[in-house]
Order: structure tokens, then C-alpha cells, then sequence
């Protein structure tokens, strides 16, 4: 089975990959593809939270009983995710390079910095506390599928 590390890293580099391509779309005034990928990108982006959110956190706070730790840390920067989420897919849809290319920036910066944290805090820990167990096996699979 896939750790859980690697699975959710696996798919931090495929949203990564989804970003570049919206950002390439709107530096070439290419609208049609950067909304495209925008879209591509925000809804695999908050798939990707809503399995961390749902299924993730509360497994790891149940495990471990750290309710307030790094998982707390990580929903409060799903919200600041989701809200430039907002305002670029807004940018990309008025067709605003400026606007889009700010947001993208700050985007992009909190994104390589709450990757980060749970690629090397967060997803290790959740390894430990929950990877060598069925519970851990079967949450793997299930993240996969979400």
C-alpha cells in the first residue's frame, strides 16, 4: 500500500504541475486554457483538502490526540487557500493578467510553504502514527480514491 506521504506529495506535485500550466496560459494571454486550468487546479487542489480535512486529520487527531497541533495549523491555511483560490479564478475569468499574476504569486508562495509543512512535518507523523496499521493501509486507499 502507498504511505501516505507519498501519496499526498505525489499529488502536491501533480496540483503544482496544474498551477504552471494556468500561469503559462495567462503570461501568453491564452484566457480559454488558463480558465481551464484553473478549474483543473482548484478542484483537484480542494479535493486534495477536503481528503485531508475528512479523512486525514481526524484519523491522525484521533491516533495521536493532538487536536490543536499541526492539523489545526493546516486548516487555517486551507482557508487562506481557498479564498485566493477565489480571487484567481475570479482574475482569470475577467481576463486580468495584473491581477491574476498577483494573486498567483502570493498563491504560489503560501502553497510552497504549506507544502512544505506537511510533506516534511505532518505526513511523516501521520506515517508513523497511522501507516503501519490496516487503519493506515485502508486510509491510504481511501485518500487515493477522494
Amino acid at each position: 500500500m502507498p504511505q501516505i506521504h507519498t501519496l499526498l506529495t505525489t499529488h502536491h506535485k501533480y496540483c503544482d504541475e496544474l498551477f504552471s500550466t494556468a500561469e503559462e496560459a495567462a503570461h501568453r494571454g491564452d484566457w480559454p486554457a488558463c480558465n481551464a486550468a484553473c478549474e483543473r487546479f482548484s478542484r483537484e487542489t480542494l479535493a486534495h483538502f477536503d481528503g485531508e480535512e475528512n479523512l486525514l486529520f481526524p484519523a491522525f487527531e484521533n491516533a495521536t490526540g493532538m487536536s490543536m497541533g499541526p492539523t489545526q495549523v493546516m486548516r487555517q491555511e486551507h482557508v487562506q487557500v481557498r479564498e485566493l483560490l477565489q480571487q484567481m479564478n475570479i482574475a482569470a475569468a475577467d481576463r486580468d493578467v495584473v491581477a491574476f499574476s498577483g494573486v498567483a504569486e502570493t498563491l504560489l508562495i503560501l502553497m510552497q510553504q504549506h507544502n512544505m509543512k506537511e510533506e516534511n512535518i505532518l505526513y511523516p507523523m501521520c506515517d508513523n502514527a497511522l501507516g503501519a496499521s490496516d487503519l493506515g493501509d485502508n486510509l491510504a486507499q481511501r485518500l487515493k480514491a477522494s
